[in-house]
């Protein structure tokens, strides 16, 4: 990912929580079959290994991993938000200033490994079930356990469990760093204005760098 320094964001824990926040990711490999990529959601077992792990699924027709074995790369976005010249103070007088995309991404590589263990498979789903019912507030949150054992086991036939080790991150938080901080609370300020959830998050962390 192109990143120049002024959007370089290194700080595991925030690239962490960043995965967490925006959880469901791309999957993306490249081989002899060309490139490929899948949309999934992800678990991230932040102290398993170094950098931590992630874990996925798919369903066991989806031969992607197999047919593409090696390094993968898991990628996450966050936030993103259109930021208009009208927003920047100098803008009034010379003119002289272009639109751009603020945004916040985190990609992770590393090499993916599948299994078909149903007590993994069990434990992986169980995981993301509690993670989404969490995200989601429900006032009762919904549990793997709820549904009855039969009819569960046949389901955990039908999928393959991924995990993958990370052992390389970046982040690119593109939040207007490379401009004077009037520009950055102008833009922001702007931002500010519209009702959008993306609009609003960008708002916020452009004025938090």
């Amino acid at each position: 990912m192109y990143t120049p320094r002024d959007f370089v964001e290194s700080r595991l824990p925030v690239l962490h929580d960043a995965i967490r926040a925006h959880a469901f990711g791309t999957l993306a490999t490249a081989g002899e079959g060309g490139i490929e990529a899948t949309h999934l959601p992800f678990v991230l077992a932040r102290d398993e290994g170094p950098m931590g792990t992630l874990y996925a699924h798919v369903a066991r027709g989806n031969d992607h991993i197999v047919r593409h074995p090696g390094e993968v790369l898991s990628i996450f976005t966050g936030p993103h938000a259109y930021i208009s010249p009208n927003g920047y103070p100098g803008k009034a007088t010379h003119h002289r200033e272009v639109p751009t995309w603020n945004y916040i991404a985190v990609h992770a590589y590393g090499t993916a490994e599948t299994f078909t263990e149903a007590d993994r498979l069990l434990d992986l789903l169980s995981r993301l079930t509690d993670q989404s019912e969490h995200d989601s507030g429900q006032a009762q949150p919904w549990k793997l356990s709820d549904a009855p054992a039969d009819y569960v086991a046949p389901m955990l036939r039908g999928i393959v469990g991924i995990r993958i080790p990370i052992a390389r991150i970046e982040g690119k938080w593109k939040l207007g760093q490379n401009r004077p901080v009037e520009d950055r609370e102008g833009a922001a300020g702007l931002l500010s204005e519209r009702s959008g959830d993306n609009e609003q998050a960008i708002a916020a962390a452009m004025r938090s760098v």
